[in-house]
Parts: C-alpha cells; sequence; structure tokens
C-alpha cells in the first residue's frame, strides 16, 4: 500500500467473525498496522484449531504496512500446519500490488466475493 497511512478518523482496526461448518469467515475493517498485527495475528491464529478454513475479507482494509502484511502470513504458516486452507477475498486493488509486489499473491489462495480466484 503506500508509505504513509491516510490520516482517517476512526480507522481503528476491527474484527468480525462470523463461523460456519464449512469455514470462518474474518471481516477486516481499519488500518492493519504494526499497533495491531500482533493482535490480529493472535485471534486469528486462535481460529484455526476450530475450522477447516479461514476467509479473510480485506474489503475495508483501508492500509496495510509490512508487519500487517507479516501477520497474514503467520496466520497463514500456522493454518497451513494443520491443513487449514487460507483465502483473502475482496482485495483492494493497492492489496493486490501489495501482494504481486512481494511475490506473495500465489501464496494464498485468492478469490473474489463469490468464490472466483483473483488473478
Amino acid at each position: 500500500m503506500s508509505t504513509n497511512p491516510p490520516s482517517v478518523p476512526g480507522s481503528r482496526f476491527k474484527l468480525r467473525i462470523r463461523a460456519t461448518p464449512e469455514s470462518t469467515l474474518v471481516i477486516c475493517s481499519g488500518m492493519l498496522t504494526s499497533d495491531v498485527a500482533a493482535e490480529f495475528k493472535q485471534e486469528v491464529r486462535a481460529l484455526v484449531p476450530q475450522t477447516k478454513r479461514i476467509v479473510l475479507d480485506l474489503n475495508d482494509v483501508g492500509f496495510m504496512d509490512s508487519s500487517g502484511l507479516g501477520a497474514i502470513i503467520g496466520v497463514y504458516v500456522t493454518a497451513k500446519k494443520t491443513n487449514c486452507g487460507v483465502q483473502l477475498i475482496n482485495l483492494s486493488t493497492k492489496a493486490q500490488e501489495l501482494l504481486k509486489m512481494t511475490n506473495l499473491m500465489s501464496v494464498f489462495e485468492s478469490c473474489s466475493q463469490f468464490g472466483a480466484r483473483m488473478l
């Protein structure tokens, strides 16, 4: 994303979690930065033993720094150790660019809002 986060009032990072028998949807909103990355990683990792697939909806993530990206990778590594899948959905153009620039786009099973694979 950019080097300077946008100055947005009330951009505190929040998670909403919706579990189904097949997967756990984690709806993220706000800025995923070093301030919240450890908490994000801890909360989402705690979901891994309870599901077969974690779907991270990043539609409302306005900014992500390297720590935020690292937290997502940390969740991915933990999930893969237990055969739990991780999908990223509703990626903004900037999030897609960040994943492509770091050669991580192919690591994640990305899909659109309706489950179609994003390229």
